[in-house]
Parts: structure tokens; C-alpha cells; sequence
């Protein structure tokens, strides 16, 4: 028998090498006993080892398999595939599904992707490259949701990199970062550049770093004005092995220019 059925139910799409989830879903990982990814997949379609799934909760799960059809990629696909079981090799079998604390505590960090803290991610689009004191920032990573914007090169006040804040992500939901469990130093880079914003109260928003909420937070007032630069410090403990901040919209969108990680003193 060379047919194969295979109804699947996507529940995770792929963005700049990110899988991000619906709000209500988890991972269901596929389990290959004994068959190859030829016997198994047709030959339009691909396997690959995901690393990471980030749900839009800010919850955290890890998926070890995934499927790719075309542009979309599958996580969790409940998918039956008969060929398997022909050529003598055991076929597919969804299983239960994976706890997300569960994973992030036996799942060891993917150390090139999220490399240990010192770490510096820029927000929105860019190439990694050094700031003033010879720090390097990495391309975005971690976040979910969000749309970019590149202000171009500009003046910006109350730094000595401008280069952090020429481009921004903004209306995204989260920031995951795996961590050993400890105490870090968390900084958060923000620039008002959007013309449409002309004052205090224009963009207004709350986010939450590891439960500490900083509510109805204004860029403009608390950098002084427009194209200035401000960085918040957040002290944080992690127990759980991963940094979660989450974004609220209130007025405007949230934004977001970079995000600093490091070991507290």
C-alpha cells in the first residue's frame, strides 16, 4: 500500500527561525523509532530538529521534531503514515503532550542560538556588530509576535551607540531567553523615533520582567522627548531557567530597541 493519509492540524508557523504558537497550544512531539525521514515523508516535505517553540502566553515548551509543508511548518501534526508500517519499519505515533516545565528543565540550551549571558540582542532588523564599548549585539531573537521598523541613520541623544536604536520591533507579545537559574542584571532599551507620536501619553504600555510590572510606561517621558535614548534595569532571579517578559498594549503599540542580559555582580 503506497498511500498516505495524513490530516494534519497546524498549530505553530515559522518566523526568522522562531516557531511561535498559538496562545492556547502545546507542542505534541513525533516519535521515529525505527523509520528514516524518506520512509516516513513524502518528498516535498522536510524534517528538521526544532529547538524552540514559544507560545504567545510567554510559556515556553520545546519541540524535538517538526514538519515543514511548503512555507508552513508543522509542530505536533497529527499526521498517519501508512508507508511506514509497509516497508517493515514502525510508522509515527503522536505523543502525549509535553509539559513545558517539564522540557525547559531536561532540555540542554542551544548555547549557539542562546549563547550564556553576557548577551545583548538587538531588537528589529540588523546585522550583529559592536557598540561603543566594544560589546557585541546579536540579531533578534526570542521575542514573539511584533512587526519591524528601520529609522535609518539619526541623531540620538543619551548614547554613545545610536546604532541600537535604528530600528525597533514594536507590537510584539513576549521575550523568552533560556537561563541557568540565578540572579541577572536585565536591560531594556527604548527610543521614541515614530513621527506619529508628538508627547507624553501618545504611547502608553505596561510590560512585566519575571513578575516585576512597570504599568502605563511612556518612552517619550521617560527619555525626555523624542529620539532619546532610555534603559530601564531590572533586577531579576530565575528559578524556572528562562527569562519571560511580556508586553500589554494600552495606547499605541509596545516597542521595543534591545534587550541586555547579564550576570548579576
Amino acid at each position: 500500500m503506497d498511500s498516505v493519509s495524513h490530516p494534519i492540524t497546524p498549530i505553530a508557523y515559522l518566523r526568522n527561525n522562531y516557531l511561535n504558537a498559538a496562545p492556547a497550544e502545546l507542542a505534541l512531539n513525533f516519535l521515529l523509532p525505527s523509520a528514516t525521514e524518506s520512509q516516513i515523508l513524502d518528498a516535498n516535505q522536510q524534517l528538521f530538529r526544532a529547538m524552540k517553540l514559544t507560545q504567545n502566553i510567554g510559556r515556553t515548551t520545546l519541540a524535538h521534531l517538526a514538519v515543514v509543508l511548503g512555507a508552513i511548518v508543522l509542530v505536533g501534526c497529527t499526521t498517519t503514515r501508512e508507508r511506514g508500517v509497509d516497508q517493515g519499519v514502525t510508522a509515527p505515533t503522536p505523543s502525549t503532550v509535553v509539559s513545558p516545565t517539564q522540557e525547559t528543565a531536561t532540555k540542554p540550551i542551544d548555547t549557539e542560538q542562546f549563547p550564556p549571558p553576557p548577551v545583548r540582542i538587538k531588537a528589529g532588523p540588523s546585522e550583529p556588530f559592536a557598540d561603543a564599548d566594544g560589546n557585541q549585539w546579536l540579531t533578534e531573537r526570542g521575542f514573539v509576535g511584533g512587526n519591524w521598523v528601520e529609522w535609518g541613520e539619526r541623531e540620538i541623544a543619551n548614547t554613545k551607540t545610536p546604532r541600537i536604536y535604528w530600528s525597533e520591533l514594536y507590537s510584539m507579545e513576549s521575550f523568552s531567553y533560556p537561563l541557568t537559574n540565578g540572579k541577572y542584571i536585565v536591560k531594556l532599551h527604548f527610543c521614541e523615533n515614530f513621527d506619529g507620536i508628538g508627547g507624553p501619553g501618545d504611547r502608553v504600555f505596561t510590560f512585566n520582567v519575571e513578575g516585576k510590572e512597570f504599568k502605563d510606561f511612556d518612552v517619550w517621558v521617560k527619555a525626555g522627548g523624542p529620539r532619546r535614548a532610555y534603559v530601564e534595569t531590572v533586577e531579576v532571579e530565575i528559578t524556572d531557567g528562562k527569562l519571560d517578559v511580556t508586553f500589554i498594549h494600552q495606547i499605541e503599540n509596545p516597542e521595543i530597541n534591545g534587550i541586555e542580559i547579564l550576570p548579576a555582580p
